[in-house]
């Protein structure tokens, strides 16, 4: 999954819903656009996703006050359904999602590679913030 001297950046969660849900509500484009964003300033206005392998997702993040924003798209590697899903951000990172159910729970782990532009902590606490985005978003649907 790595790339030459790319760092590799986990983060997990479990969220309190099966897996059939989880990944309901992690791959519709609907749903995405309620939770997908690190804090409350910003938001997710639009999303599609083509979840199939060489099909195309891509959502748009933007602070809710018009100051920033940026699309987020990428191409599926590998989809299996309630399991995992793998894909080349559109810079060329990997990133790689495993679905683990546990009974009436199911833990996420996400694992991608880091970007040269920020710190690996940063980096680190804004996909840690979307993951525990999700988690209260389909806690409470």
């Amino acid at each position: 999954m790595q790339s030459p001297e790319k760092t590799v950046i986990t983060v997990e969660v479990t969220v309190n819903i099966p897996v059939e849900k989880a990944w309901e509500i992690w791959t519709n484009p609907e749903q995405i656009k309620q939770w997908s964003f690190a804090s409350e300033d910003w938001h997710t206005p639009t999303a599609e996703n083509d979840l199939r392998v060489g099909g195309k997702f891509s959502s748009r993040m933007e602070a809710k006050d018009g100051s920033f924003g940026f699309d987020f798209w990428g191409i599926y590697d590998e989809v299996e359904p309630e399991t995992l899903i793998a894909y080349t951000l559109g810079d060329q990172r990997k990133v790689r999602i495993i679905f683990a159910a546990d009974g009436s729970k199911t833990h996420i782990t996400q694992s991608f590679e880091a970007e040269d532009q920020n710190p690996i902590e940063m980096q680190k606490g804004g996909w840690q913030a979307i993951m525990n985005n999700f988690k209260k978003y389909a806690e409470s649907i």
